[in-house]
C-alpha cells in the first residue's frame, strides 16, 4: 500500500498521516474503555438480577455496544483529534514552513484527504457488514434479559395491507406471548368483498414461523350468496406479516432496524410500502445512513483543519474549545434530522444529508478563509 502511495506522499506527508491515525484510534479507544466502564457501572444491577453469564455479557452486549458506540462516536472522534494534533503542530511552528514553501494550502490537505479515506472506507464497510450483526447480538441480548422498558411497545389496532386484495386487522398484540387479539382478515375481488374471516386470537409459532388462528368465524361471500361458518377449527397458515409489523420500534431511542442486514432491511421496506404500518421512515432512514454518515470523515477532517492550521494564543485550548462547540452543534442537527425523518415525515434521504450538507458548505467556507 505504502509503495503506491509513495509517489504522491512525502515524508511529510507520511508523518502527517501517523499522527491523524494514532491519535484518532487512541482517543477512540480512551473515549471506549470510559463508556465501557461507565455502562458496566449503570447497568451492573442488571446484569446481576437477571443472571446474565460473561460469556453472555462479553460476547454478546459488549460485542454489540463496543462497535456501535465505536461508529457513533468515530465522526466527532475524528474531528476532535484533527484539530487536537494540527492546532499542536501550529503551535509549535511546524505548519508554516509547508505553507512558506512551494505547496499550496491544497497540496497541504493531501495527507488529511489520504487518512479521511481510511476512515470513510472502514465506516461504510462496519455499517454494511459488521455494525448489523453486532448491533442484533446486542439487541437480542437486552430483550431476553428485558433491558428495554417504558411505555406499553404494542401498537393498538393495525391495520395493514398483505397483498392488492388482502387486508388484515388486530386491535392489539401481547409480544410476551406472541398473541394478537380480535384478528380480521378481509380477501377483495376489485372492490367486491370476497371472503371477510374473524377470531378472538392470533398466536404467532416462532419454531414453524406460522400462525394459528383460534376459533376462526368465516363469511364468505357471492354475489348475494353467502356461505357463513362460525367458530371453525384452528387454522395454521402462513401470513405475509411479522410479529415486529406490532410492536413500536421507534428508531431515535431503538437500533432494532440497525440490526439488520442491508438484504433484509432492503426486503422489510419493500414489504412495508404495500404494508402501510408506519415504520418505513424509520427503515429507510437506518438504510441511508449507512452510506451517507461515513462522509462526515471528510467534511468534519475539512472544517478541523481550517479552524486549527493557523497559530494563535494560548496553544491548543482556543480550536480545542471551538470545536468542542461545533461537535455540540453537530451532535443537535443530526439528531433533528433523524427526529424531522421519523416523527416529522421528512423525506429520509434528505434528513440524512442535512448534517453534512450545513457543515458541506462551513467546511467550504472555512477552507476558503484559511491562511494560505
Amino acid at each position: 500500500m505504502r509503495k503506491l502511495l509513495d509517489p504522491y506522499l512525502k515524508t511529510i506527508d507520511w508523518y502527517i498521516i501517523k499522527k491523524y491515525l494514532g491519535t484518532f484510534i487512541f482517543t477512540l479507544g480512551l473515549f471506549m474503555a470510559i463508556s465501557v466502564v461507565f455502562d458496566i457501572s449503570e447497568h451492573l444491577d442488571n446484569f446481576l438480577s437477571k443472571h446474565a453469564s460473561l460469556n453472555d455479557i462479553i460476547f454478546k452486549y459488549y460485542a454489540g455496544f463496543i462497535p456501535f458506540y465505536m461508529m457513533m462516536l468515530s465522526p466527532l472522534i475524528n474531528f476532535l483529534s484533527v484539530i487536537f494534533f494540527t492546532a499542536k503542530m501550529a503551535n509549535q511552528t511546524e505548519i508554516v514552513p509547508i505553507l512558506t514553501s512551494k505547496a499550496s494550502f491544497y497540496r497541504f490537505l493531501r495527507p488529511y484527504i489520504v487518512s479521511a479515506s481510511v476512515i470513510f472506507t472502514v465506516s461504510i464497510l462496519a455499517n454494511i457488514f459488521i455494525i448489523p450483526f453486532t448491533n442484533k447480538l446486542k439487541v437480542d441480548f437486552e430483550t431476553a434479559n428485558s433491558f428495554i422498558s417504558g411505555d406499553d411497545p404494542t401498537k393498538s389496532e393495525v391495520h395493514i395491507q398483505l397483498d392488492k386484495n388482502t387486508f388484515i386487522f388486530l386491535q392489539s398484540y401481547d409480544p410476551q406471548v406472541h398473541t394478537g387479539y380480535q384478528f380480521m382478515l378481509e380477501k377483495f375481488d376489485g372492490t367486491e368483498l370476497k371472503m371477510r374471516l374473524t377470531a378472538p386470537s392470533i398466536q404467532f409459532d416462532t419454531v414453524k414461523t406460522r400462525w394459528k388462528i383460534i376459533s376462526p368465524s368465516i363469511r364468505y361471500v357471492n354475489g348475494l350468496k353467502e356461505k357463513f361458518i362460525s367458530n371453525g377449527p384452528m387454522i395454521d397458515t402462513v401470513l405475509d406479516m411479522r410479529p415486529i409489523d406490532f410492536e413500536v420500534h421507534d428508531n431515535v431511542n431503538s437500533n432494532v432496524y440497525g440490526g439488520m442486514s442491508l438484504k433484509v432491511l432492503n426486503t422489510l421496506i419493500e414489504k412495508e410500502k404495500m404494508h402501510g404500518t408506519g415504520a418505513l421512515m424509520d427503515m429507510e432512514f437506518e438504510k441511508y445512513r449507512r452510506f451517507v454518515e461515513p462522509l462526515s470523515s471528510f467534511v468534519l477532517c475539512f472544517i478541523a483543519v481550517a479552524i486549527s492550521s493557523r497559530k494563535v494564543r494560548g496553544g491548543v485550548g482556543l480550536p480545542l474549545g471551538i470545536g468542542i462547540f461545533i461537535c455540540f452543534v453537530y451532535i443537535v442537527v443530526n439528531r433533528f434530522a433523524l427526529v424531522f425523518a421519523v416523527k416529522g415525515h421528512f423525506e429520509p434521504l434528505l434528513s440524512v444529508l442535512i448534517p453534512n450538507i450545513v457543515f458541506g458548505i462551513l467546511g467550504c467556507v472555512l477552507i476558503a478563509k484559511a491562511p494560505k
